[in-house]
């Protein structure tokens, strides 16, 4: 039983996010998950890039941003070095990260969670 434990904490220490530093205004964090340098939010919530996005313009909505909720930026946000802020057809604005807007995976349920990489081909880690 306690190698099972121990076995079961080394595999948490490993995928664990390692929180590196603040971007965004400090609603984006970079993080080391698995030896990739992934977009986090200030939670360590794993953040994603939809293919189907055009450059600073969302095309996830209804179903999709159920799914994929979009990181909302704060009123009054402004563009910080590679991040921007994209207005959303629904009258809210999201960050986007090199012109790709941010979303979260509504199946991943603890910082370090990477179970939305590749769903449908369309979907991919942010990674900085």
């Amino acid at each position: 039983m306690r190698s099972i434990l121990a076995g079961a904490a080394a595999l948490a220490f490993l995928t664990a996010p390692t929180l590196a530093q603040e971007l965004a205004g400090g609603a984006v964090k970079a993080a080391d998950i698995a030896g990739q340098t992934v977009l986090t939010d200030a939670n360590g919530m794993t953040l994603y890039i939809f293919d189907k996005d055009s450059e600073n313009v969302s095309n996830c909505y209804d179903q999709c941003a159920a799914n994929w909720p979009p990181l909302l930026a704060d009123d009054g946000a402004t563009a910080d070095d590679a991040f921007s802020v994209v207005e959303r057809t629904d009258g809210t604005s999201m960050w986007a990260y090199k012109g790709a807007p941010l979303y979260y995976w509504i199946n991943d349920t603890q910082p370090g969670e990477t179970t939305g990489d590749g769903v449908g081909g369309v979907w991919h880690l942010a990674v900085q």
